[in-house]
């Protein structure tokens, strides 16, 4: 009989009982490892059936009021009238500034050369003709003295030689031939002279008293639109322009049209200025020059508008040209009471259901001028709608 050795046999009981345990307990963490999984697992399920379940909710719109609609309690205390046609001619407008007439423009020059004493003008100032602008102090009035001085003891030598040859051609001792040579050196003799004398008087200055002061005048009447001396600075002779004088009782609306819009506009056309600094006045002008050159960058060309000045315009300014084109179109016609200019806009009021009215902005026109009481509407209105006859009444029953 076999003998068991113990020792071993419950060395292998234990491992076998260790192992056995050790699954046991897996499977046990398996089991609970799964059960906490299954909310989630169904969670994902009831997700992907239902798309809306894990959207936020929806988002809650709140309509702004309409700002132009207004209500009335008494509607039919604003009697409305409907919008007719009236046959007109196209217009264009384009801006445009007020330029000097080139024509009407005169440097004023020195034909002197030195230095300024004193400066009786300045920029801007009205001047009329033969005013005193400056003085210049011209060392030219001298060396032109001095030619004078000289010119004239030519002159004196010459006459007396002329007479000492006609005494002796009359007693025979003289030649004709040497007479018409002494007349001949008199004459230029006198020439010189006179020229002498106008040198001085271009300058400035008189051949009876001679003065190193030169006076320069305005030679026109006009607005002084540039000056280009100070004290003191120095004047070259037909180098320098101290001053400019323009005559703005006319003046240039130069004003940019596109190349697309150039064939609505003819030279000897009339067109309406308006100047942006005085926007109730209107000033008739004549279309003079159309530019054969067009603005490569924009595609413009300048049409210049020649415009009688009351004294209003001022160089630089910036105005509207409006030029009358050649077709013919319909543009609607209103009261010129149901026009509302608010904020440099025009609007209407239009009637809207459940005694309401609504505020409309069109682009108003002119008064017509066989009826000052009708304007136009170029825009923002068709003919047969009605509008509020007095539109300024509503608006101020509206303010309140």
């Amino acid at each position: 009989m076999n003998s068991f050795d113990w020792p071993t046999i419950s060395n292998v009981y234990r491992s076998g009982l260790n192992s056995l345990l050790t699954s046991k307990r897996l499977a046990t963490g398996l089991l609970l490892l799964s059960l906490a999984w299954l909310p989630t697992l169904n969670g994902c399920s009831n997700s992907a059936s239902d798309p809306a379940a894990g959207a936020p909710p929806a988002a809650k719109v709140v309509p702004f009021p309409d700002v132009a609609l207004f209500q009335v309690d008494h509607p039919e205390q604003f009697p409305l009238a409907a919008a007719t046609q009236h046959p007109t001619f196209s217009e264009l407008v384009v801006t445009g500034t007020v330029t000097p007439d080139v024509s009407r423009t005169v440097p004023v020059i020195s034909l002197a050369s030195g230095r300024v004493v004193s400066i009786h003008a300045r920029l801007g100032d009205t001047v009329r003709k033969g005013q005193l602008l400056l003085r210049v102090r011209s060392d030219d009035i001298m060396g032109a003295f001095a030619n004078y001085q000289m010119a004239v003891a030519d002159e004196v030598l010459a006459r007396a030689q002329l007479e000492r040859a006609q005494d002796l051609y009359a007693h025979g001792a003289f030649a004709l031939n040497d007479v018409q040579v002494a007349k001949d050196a008199e004459d230029k003799a006198k020439v010189g002279v006179d020229a002498a004398a106008e040198h001085l008087r271009l300058l400035g200055s008189s051949v009876n008293h001679p003065t190193g002061i030169v006076d320069i005048v305005a030679p026109v009447a006009g607005v002084i639109t540039d000056q280009e001396v100070t004290n003191a600075a120095g004047v070259q002779s037909l180098g320098t322009n101290p001053f400019t004088i323009s005559d703005l009782s006319s003046v240039w609306i130069v004003c940019d049209v596109y190349e697309n819009e150039l064939a609505t506009v003819k030279v000897g056309d009339t067109a309406k200025v308006v100047l942006n600094a005085y926007p109730d006045q209107t000033f008739q002008g004549t279309i003079s020059n159309i530019g054969t050159i067009l603005d490569p960058s924009i595609r413009t060309g300048k049409v210049r508008i020649e415009v009688r000045n009351p004294g209003l315009m001022r160089l630089g300014m910036f105005v509207k040209a409006t030029f009358q084109g050649r077709a013919r179109e319909m543009h609607t016609i209103v009261p010129a009471s149901a026009v509302l200019h608010m904020h440099d806009r025009d609007f209407v009021f239009v009637p809207s259901p459940g005694n309401k009215f609504r505020r409309v902005e069109v682009v108003g026109g002119d008064l017509l001028p066989e009826n000052l009481n009708l304007q136009e509407i170029k825009s923002g209105l068709e003919p047969g709608q009605q509008v509020v006859t007095n539109a300024l009444v509503l608006d101020h029953v509206l303010a309140q």
